[in-house]
């Protein structure tokens, strides 16, 4: 892939996130979720030779994407093909013991979004795939397909926090097998109020999307053993993109705040700038929350 037809991504909230991370040039960090590289690119460009950067990823695509980037910073970075759920076996494995921070942006890159084969986007026609690992088993028709109606009833509900979960399920249990995109999207314009479409689209789409990914488990994973991945003082910093998920971080800072394990830094969330926001609408729905490790 050249230079030329590269997707541009736009890290969120950089400023945040070098300011919270408080980057010591020879310490270690972990990108947890590196994609396309945008803040790989920037922990990396303020360590020194010293330093280090673990990228991890599960997107193959935008692991060579991203390693691409990062060779024009330094050398001194690692990128492997795991989840960041599975961080603490990785750093026993590459023998790097603890490190001072580590970040997760848990939102969709840019190339997944604008794929036109990997189904994410209800507004582009494709299979129905929205893997994130693309040698994972199971994509978002297999759920669709296999599921019963209830089954598919509580994935809408409870992932996408659609009221009308058990209506869209019976439509869509009625209208199979659906392997499209079009298909879908079809099936959901039949039951659904031309006004609040484009939510309810939305809302569908990103359960199916959690379903095949297991993100909310891999993020409760993450959050029971990363503190045994951190030196005292180190910083967590995680960038979420619903609700769902920033309810998962939210309470796991206080559950640590509570047990005297960590400092929360941010009492509130953090949302992006009104600037931000217009230049990068990926922004829009990003709430950054940090913590220390007393």
């Amino acid at each position: 892939m050249t230079a030329s037809n590269t997707p541009n991504h736009i890290p969120v909230m950089p400023n945040e996130v070098l300011s919270l991370m408080d980057l010591k040039p020879r310490g270690k960090y972990v990108d947890g979720t590196c994609g396309l590289g945008g803040h790989a690119g920037m922990i990396l460009s303020n360590l020194s030779k010293k330093g280090f950067l673990l990228g991890l990823d599960i997107d193959k695509d935008a692991i060579k994407i991203c390693k691409k980037r990062l060779n024009n910073f330094s050398s001194n970075f690692h990128i492997e093909k795991k989840s960041y759920s599975e961080l603490s076996s990785i750093l026993k494995i590459l023998e790097i013991g603890q490190v001072d921070g580590i970040l997760l942006d848990l939102g969709l890159s840019s190339l997944q979004l604008d794929s036109q084969s990997r189904g994410f986007s209800f507004k582009e026609s494709s299979s129905l795939d929205m893997r994130f690992d693309q040698d994972s088993r199971i994509d978002a028709a297999d759920i669709i397909n296999k599921s019963s109606e209830s089954e598919i009833a509580d994935i809408i509900y409870y992932y996408g926090e659609e009221r009308r979960s058990r209506s869209i399920a019976k439509k869509i249990f009625q209208n199979r097998p659906i392997k499209k995109v079009d298909q879908l999207v079809e099936i959901l314009k039949k039951c659904t109020h031309p006004q609040k479409r484009n939510k309810t689209l939305a809302r569908v789409f990103q359960s199916f999307r959690i379903a095949v990914n297991k993100e909310l488990d891999n993020l409760s994973s993450f959050l029971e053993k990363y503190l045994d991945c951190l030196k005292v003082g180190g910083k967590i910093v995680i960038i979420s993109f619903h609700s769902l998920e920033d309810r998962i971080v939210k309470r796991s800072f206080k559950e640590g705040s509570n047990k005297g394990q960590l400092s929360i830094v941010t009492k509130k969330p953090i949302i992006a700038s009104e600037n931000e926001r217009i230049i990068n609408s990926r922004s829009k729905s990003a709430k950054l929350r940090c913590a220390v490790k007393l």
